[in-house]
């Protein structure tokens, strides 16, 4: 940087205009025997010679090689991605393993079992069993290649689901399975959806769905730095009404717990668990909200490709879809599946089922959904609407508590869109906040160990530097501008990957109306307070004294401005984070605003040169504000002005403090001005505003 910008310093004043005798009136070569441009370049330090262009370019582009091939033996040789090899034991394989059946098998390998003994738990449950049903369901989106047309995903669907059942939701890949679950849990936002979703026979709203639901998504997505009893926690005093008492609430974790088998790592922190230990962990979230949907009196519905038959044995009730989104069967399986079984082998053409053959595997196949299709053109749609099953469905729904309200059961109604109180909503996430923001030193200590190394790189730069001098003051001037914005711009850079990892897990629970929005912003907004304030500190701690400067009570309100420029550009992540699609738009978006608001902030070009037609992003630029106050606090300082005394061509009667020294080696065009004058008459930073200044910061926090 430094080699380019003297490359570009020399290039424009040693050429053209700039390389004159008489400029603006003033006559450089007799005055001070040297060019206006070589003059100025003088002033700062700089090399007048026009071969260190030359130099620079050939610096620059053997930096340019330089570099290249260091990406190239970091990329021979570096890999961050590719995991160790782990040998594991086949103790730690089998202590590890969760099985959650285990049958004997037939020589032809088929499950001989014709009973599955299950424990029941006999614990009071918090929730009221509820029958799902629902009723010609519709689905439309519009169609990608022509708007004005609607693409039909979902055709008329029927289906209900009883409590203490499973529902074995299958199709081929595109039928519609998950869109169908999307729709029945009031996960589409975008489409149209047309016919009835009923709970208990009544016609069922948005947030009754959303309450008495309990909604397991294929993606795995969970606040990380928490612990696993502490999610399953978190969703149980979230998501059971506030009624209940806290320690049935307990009991409800703790039976999640014991059910799903995660004793051993029911303490241990989510980031790193296997994906195994997060679908239970998915599955143990949405059961400790004792959502009112097998053997705990729960009405079950799930998607599943193709299980293996000892799986598939397992549920009670099948729906089964073709592409296009239209019902191929829906009914009860029976014992070994033996209806179904009964119904395929009973439609012309359709192969038998070979023995010992799982048959999820072979009904796959004959409707053209399996590995390997047997291809046909039998109509399985028309079978099933001509079909015994499709009238015991429609005389099945018809049924007081599945499509007809009954008296004997509750309608889902619910006062509060939420189950928690603000108070309970407020405590837990932020609590939750705290906590992970304690669990993630790979955010926390970067940041302050990036705070404490721009001090120093900044402190031995300036150490015993001179600022009452022209280019004295303007480099320390620089100084502080460039410090606060580094520092800054960090913590802005820092805050997008922590913020961006969240937000899925926010989403997921606002689905289920765990939280309002409100209280997770209250939650991110005080997790970074301490963080961004012992930040500041350990900053200025540093910098401050290296840099030359002293007084101890301006050093405090330096560190309290520079904590809030900090706490400033941290929520602006965080909103950036928010309101964009990805991390890395964020980042560009972000990139984009902060590049405008430092051109515009006063210090280059400075305050007085900004043309008039941009003085209003001038004027709201966030940026300008902290390092107005920050500049000011130090070179802006001064309750006694000295008096310019002609005769003697200096400054009388003025006060020690550093403002009020007179600036050496003013440029002609300058003049005699003290350094509080330059400060404020060409940057525009003036000490009176500092009070000001900081009630505009907090107002744009």
């Amino acid at each position: 940087m430094t080699w380019s910008l003297k490359a570009l310093a020399i290039n424009q004043y040693r050429s053209g205009p700039m390389d004159v005798c008489v400029y603006d009136g003033v006559d450089y070569c007799s005055e001070y025997g040297l060019k206006m441009g070589e003059y100025y370049l003088g002033l700062f330090g700089m090399d007048t010679e026009k071969e260190w262009i030359v130099y620079g370019v050939i610096y620059t582009l053997a930096m340019y090689v330089v570099f290249m091939f260091l990406s190239y033996l970091s990329l021979e040789y570096i890999r961050y991605e590719a995991p160790e090899n782990v040998d594991v034991s086949e103790k730690t394989i089998e202590d590890e393993a969760y099985t959650m059946l285990e049958t004997p098998k037939t020589k032809s390998g088929t499950s001989a079992v014709d009973e599955y003994i299950v424990e029941m738990d006999t614990r009071e449950k918090n929730f009221t069993p509820v029958t799902v049903a629902f009723q010609d369901l519709h689905y439309f989106v519009p169609d990608p290649k022509n708007p004005k047309e609607q693409l039909e995903l979902l055709k008329g669907i029927n289906g209900f689901a009883v409590p203490g059942s499973i529902t074995a939701l299958m199709g081929s890949s595109g039928a519609g399975k998950t869109t169908l679950m999307d729709v029945i849990a009031g996960r589409k936002t975008g489409g149209k959806i047309m016919g009835k979703i009923l709970l208990n026979g009544y016609e069922a709203n948005d947030l009754a769905i959303r309450r008495c639901t309990g909604y397991c998504e294929q993606m795995d997505v969970h606040s990380e730095a928490a612990t696993i009893r502490e999610a399953l926690t978190f969703s149980s005093f979230l998501r059971q009404d506030a009624s209940i008492p806290d320690a049935k609430k307990y009991d409800s974790v703790n039976e999640c717990i014991e059910l799903l088998g995660l004793e051993d790592i029911a303490d241990q922190i989510i980031r790193g668990s296997s994906v195994e230990q997060m679908k239970r962990l998915t599955i143990g979230v949405e059961l400790a909200a004792q959502p009112s949907v097998a053997n705990s009196g729960r009405t079950i519905i799930c998607t599943i490709h193709q299980p293996s038959s000892e799986v598939f044995y397992l549920f009670d009730s099948l729906l089964l879809l073709k592409r296009g989104g239209e019902t191929v069967f829906y009914g009860n399986l029976g014992k070994n599946c033996r209806n179904l079984v009964d119904y395929f082998e009973s439609i012309p053409g359709v192969a038998p089922l070979p023995k010992g053959y799982n048959p999820a595997t072979w009904m796959l196949e004959c409707i053209g959904a399996g590995v390997s299709s047997a291809a046909n053109q039998i109509d399985f749609v028309d079978n099933f609407n001509k079909s015994s099953y499709r009238q015991v469905l429609e005389s099945e729904m018809a049924k007081e508590g599945v499509t007809v309200p009954s008296p004997s059961l509750p309608e889902m109604v619910f006062a509060r869109k939420r189950a928690a109180t603000s108070a309970t909503q407020m405590k837990f996430v932020v609590t939750r906040f705290f906590q992970m923001y304690w669990r993630t030193p790979t955010y926390n200590l970067t940041r302050m160990v990036l705070a404490i190394f721009l001090a120093l790189l900044f402190g031995i730069v300036f150490v015993d530097a001179e600022y009452a001098s022209y280019s004295g003051l303007n480099s320390g001037v620089g100084m502080v501008y460039m410090a606060s914005l580094f520092l800054s711009m960090t913590a802005f850079q820092s805050v997008l990957p922590l913020t961006s990892s969240e937000r899925a897990s926010f989403y997921r629970e606002r689905a289920s109306q765990t939280y309002n929005a409100f209280w997770y912003f209250v939650g991110s907004t005080l997790a970074e307070l301490p963080y961004c304030f012992v930040l500041g500190a350990l900053f200025t701690v540093v910098f401050y004294p290296m840099v030359g400067f002293t007084d101890v009570g301006v050093a405090f309100i330096f560190w309290l401005a520079t904590s809030l420029s900090v706490l400033m550009q941290v929520y602006m992540g965080q909103m950036f984070s928010y309101a964009m699609p990805s991390e890395e738009v964020a980042a560009i978006i972000g990139l984009l605003f902060n590049a405008i608001f430092m051109t515009f902030m006063g210090f280059s070009p400075p305050a007085y040169a900004i043309p008039s037609a941009y003085t209003w992003l001038y004027k709201i630029s966030p940026l300008r504000f902290p390092v107005s106050i920050l500049v000011a606090l130090i070179f802006s300082d001064c309750d006694d002005l000295p008096t310019w005394d002609e005769a003697t061509q200096s400054y009388t009667n003025g006060g020690s403090k550093l403002g009020c020294q007179p600036m050496a080696d003013a440029p002609v065009t300058v003049g005699h001005i003290t350094i509080k004058g330059y400060t404020e008459e060409y940057f525009g930073m003036k000490h009176d505003t500092i009070t000001q200044y900081f009630f505009v910061i907090i107002g744009y926090i």
